[in-house]
């Protein structure tokens, strides 16, 4: 039934819902250079797209950060569903970093550009490092935050993979501070590889900052290492916490 209901409801109202946003979101940006009003139209439709899905959040962690500060979010990544549910629960204002393919194409790379979220050029190490240092760049600059996904992409297997240190290198140049993000059940409301979206419920948990302003980039794979193990252990409590339930 939930796939039933994903097929014939879900997807197009999706469908529609991003058509609709992403056209005002474009429209907006010749007029909004900040990139701020933009987000709050992609936070809405984040939040229509979860409605529509079925898909229930529950937050913790949010007294962790201020509205005000800027960050580097880390998260681990399961599934397409992860960002809605980022970009709709945590109240700060945020870019992506994102393959550089997404802006090419038509209609989106164009969104994503005027938003001021940053593309990464994977294939080309000495222009990733680049990106990185105009990220960090623009952090202090702009005082906003960046979600980063550091595993390089979804897992295929539901396991934390391991990380890439370019979240750390940012936030230690930018001098702000890493935030551990994990985020549990999504892959079982938008599975890998698969299109059709079931209803279910998410758990986001923000963990508290790890500051950087005292460290330099010989520490960025001590710090990306300890994100990691953070998250890991975030994920394996949530797993035990739920089996628990389930048992009594």
């Amino acid at each position: 039934m939930k796939s039933l209901r994903g097929v014939l409801i879900a997807d197009p109202l999706i469908v529609l819902a991003t058509i609709f946003y992403g056209s005002l979101s474009l429209v907006v940006s010749f007029f909004d250079a900040t990139g701020a009003i933009q987000i709050r139209i992609a936070r809405a439709w984040a939040r229509v797209l979860l409605k529509v899905s079925g898909v229930r959040v529950r937050v913790h962690g949010l007294e962790h950060i201020s509205s005000g500060a800027s960050y580097i979010f880390v998260a681990n990544h399961l599934s397409y569903m992860d960002t809605p549910v980022v970009l709709a629960h945590i109240p700060v204002q945020f870019r992506f970093l994102a393959k550089r393919g997404l802006f090419q194409i038509p209609f989106l790379g164009q969104h994503l550009s005027r938003a001021g979220h940053i593309p990464v050029p994977r294939e080309d190490p000495r222009a990733a490092v680049k990106t990185m240092q105009l990220a960090a760049d623009t952090i202090q600059r702009k005082r906003i935050s960046l979600l980063i996904f550091p595993e390089g992409g979804r897992s295929h297997t539901g396991e934390l993979q391991p990380f890439k240190e370019g979240a750390a290198y940012i936030a230690i140049r930018a001098r702000v501070p890493l935030v551990p993000v994990a985020i549990l059940g999504s892959r079982e409301v938008l599975p890998y590889g698969s299109g059709i979206v079931k209803a279910g419920e998410v758990e986001l948990h923000i963990l508290p900052p790890l500051e950087t302003s005292s460290l330099t980039l010989k520490d960025r794979s001590r710090i990306t290492e300890q994100c990691r193990e953070l998250i890991l252990k975030e994920l394996s409590h949530a797993h035990a916490g739920t089996c628990s339930t389930a048992v009594r």
